[in-house]
């Protein structure tokens, strides 16, 4: 697979449809500058994106993958096949998804905890105030950890799988 001639295909589809960089960007949710290396040749869309990328150029996939336009379109094998990984990824982000939810909710707790138990008398004991502190700490890094953990792609993919079922259905 050759980057730069996908990224010259991928330039020159998008100057045939009038489009700059910016408006691309725009469209398929990422910056000018991912635009700009995935043209380069430097960077490659996901395959949620090229998938995106391939409907909207209404081209082949195999086209952009090939970095050029080719007279036969997509059959039918290849184009399940691709759908078919991006509904294992999809599932699988799901899940992952799952765990972050658990993590913030028992993030939550824990600082609903540290905020009832502060209100009391118990909170005069200094064992007790450590162990808050404890909880608060880990209920922060539990917060922490779920914010680095989601990420803009479990949205995208989660969106290109409802654009997906909406086609077929």
């Amino acid at each position: 697979m050759n980057q730069e001639k996908i990224g010259r295909f991928l330039k020159e589809l998008r100057k045939q449809k009038g489009l700059t960089q910016e408006q691309i960007a725009e469209k398929f949710n990422v910056s000018n500058r991912t635009i700009s290396r995935w043209e380069n040749g430097y960077n490659m869309p996901d395959i949620d994106i090229l998938i995106e990328i391939s409907d909207y150029y209404e081209v082949d996939l195999r086209e952009i993958l090939n970095g050029e336009r080719k007279s036969e379109n997509m059959d039918k094998e290849m184009k399940e096949t691709v759908l078919q990984a991006v509904d294992y990824t999809n599932t699988e982000m799901e899940r992952y998804h799952k765990r972050v939810r658990l993590c913030n909710g028992i993030a939550l707790f824990l600082v609903l905890v540290y905020t009832l138990v502060k209100d009391t008398s118990l909170y005069d004991d200094a064992t007790v105030m450590t162990g808050l502190d404890i909880l608060q700490g880990i209920a922060v890094g539990m917060l922490f950890i779920g914010l680095l953990f989601s990420s803009r792609y479990g949205a995208k993919i989660r969106a290109f799988k409802h654009r997906l079922i909406r086609r077929q259905g």
